[in-house]
């Protein structure tokens, strides 16, 4: 196993994937279970969507991923005794039988994306079986492990990519083998998507998976800072203990690829007038007078020949591109592989960041990281900030870095379809 998502057998452990009791909303007890879901919680950013989803439905999920009321600690007591109270009304139910669960996601373009969900060994980056490509940022990892410690539940699978062979032995043969049952549950999300899940509880078709799994490792696709959540609670206690897996869904790449997209940065306190200003000289300015969809465009086009971002936020677009190669040379660690010092994330966070708008990228107060770009301009325009728009990177150049052990600049991609919230919840008391 020498590369991320590839699948040479080696004595190296691989993935090892167990059966949980899984939690799951009894549809009798809820209004639908399209309005008890949510995106996983660090797509749910701004405070209308997060209204909206407690609107939605009193027990919609985001109630126990991002409780609000209080303090920090408050909080997460208010979310487990949210979970608490749903477990003994009987709005969440656990499954009979401990067993793994297919997971799949339809949009209406065709895309089509399955994954089997289960709890994974938790292992540490030396071991080369989860392979993440991004740095993460210590106190989300601390908001996220004092709420698992609150609840004592992982509320929502992280998600994981591997590469499979494509044989009749593999974990797909038997993902599609069950999909042709009818599924323990069905609903359509209002982004369009449809969602179906079945359990695997055959011991034929887990021993399957599990020792297809075992000659893989996986590249984390999205959900770093709760894999290293999921690592920091696993030391925490003494092993063997619950607490040594956490709920993953892994995705085989090689028969379901997933799209690729930008996340990209609101800059709280900083307007577009004073951000293009501390530019002059040191990057090319372009100002576009189109709407979202050209200037996009336009970005695709300028982030083929290098380093380009759009800058929103004044009622415009405006293309930043051909930076200063001598500022690159003084703020680009020079002792990092090329295609890690050519990231347009690298060059976001180590030269305009911190060197040209002396902004720390782990701030909340301010920077914020949104994957919704019309909403990250429109948050922009609203407030006074600054949008930076950035272009998407490419996999293979994602799956190359992860593989050399070199993580990239926080939030750089966004992997998806990203697993719906609420469907499927592993608690570490069962």
């Amino acid at each position: 196993m020498n590369s991320a998502g590839h699948s040479e057998a080696t004595a190296r452990r691989g993935l090892e994937l167990t059966p949980f009791r899984g939690l799951r909303y009894d549809p009798d007890r809820v209004g639908s279970l399209a309005a008890v879901t949510s995106p996983p919680y660090d797509v749910v950013v701004r405070p209308d969507g997060l209204h909206h989803l407690q609107d939605a439905d009193p027990y919609n999920i985001v109630r126990l991923i991002l409780p609000q009321d209080g303090t920090p600690a408050a909080r997460n007591e208010q979310a487990a005794r949210t979970l608490r109270h749903w477990l003994s009304e009987g709005v969440l139910t656990a499954d009979p039988e401990p067993g793994l669960y297919v997971y799949e996601q339809r949009d209406g373009d065709g895309m089509l994306q399955r994954g089997v969900i289960g709890a994974l060994r938790v292992s540490d980056p030396a071991d080369h079986v989860v392979l993440p490509h991004e740095d993460v940022m210590p106190h989300v990892v601390a908001d996220r492990a004092a709420l698992m410690r609150a609840t004592s539940a992982n509320l929502e699978p992280l998600l994981l990519t591997y590469r499979g062979n494509g044989s009749a032995a593999d974990t797909t043969a038997v993902l599609e083998r069950t999909a042709n049952r009818a599924p323990l549950l069905a609903t359509t999300t209002e982004d369009g998507f449809s969602h179906r899940l079945w359990s695997i509880t055959d011991p034929a078709d887990m021993a399957q998976i599990q020792a297809d799994l075992a000659r893989h490792q996986a590249l984390i696709a999205d959900g770093h800072h709760r894999w290293a959540t999921y690592r920091r609670l696993r030391a925490e206690h003494a092993s063997p203990s619950p607490w040594d897996y956490g709920l993953v869904l892994l995705v085989d790449t090689a028969r379901y690829p997933l799209r690729v997209r930008a996340i990209h940065r609101l800059l709280h306190d900083l307007p577009v007038a004073d951000a293009l200003a501390a530019l002059d000289g040191q990057f090319h300015v372009r100002h576009l007078e189109v709407p979202l969809p050209q200037a996009l465009d336009a970005l695709a086009d300028a982030a083929r020949a290098g380093n380009a971002f759009l800058l929103a936020g004044d009622g415009a677009f405006h293309l930043v591109d051909r930076p200063d190669p001598a500022l690159l040379s003084r703020t680009i660690p020079a002792d990092r592989p090329e295609a890690w010092r050519t990231l347009d994330a690298t060059v976001l966070h180590a030269t305009l960041l911190d060197h040209v708008w002396h902004i720390p990228e782990d701030d909340p107060a301010r920077i914020a990281y949104i994957h919704d770009t019309a909403a990250t301009v429109r948050k922009a325009q609203r407030d006074g900030g600054t949008a930076v728009l950035m272009h998407p990177v490419r996999e293979e150049v994602v799956r190359d870095l992860a593989r050399q052990g070199v993580t990239m600049p926080r939030k750089s991609t966004s992997f998806g379809p990203k697993p719906a919230s609420g469907l499927v919840l592993r608690t570490l008391d069962l």
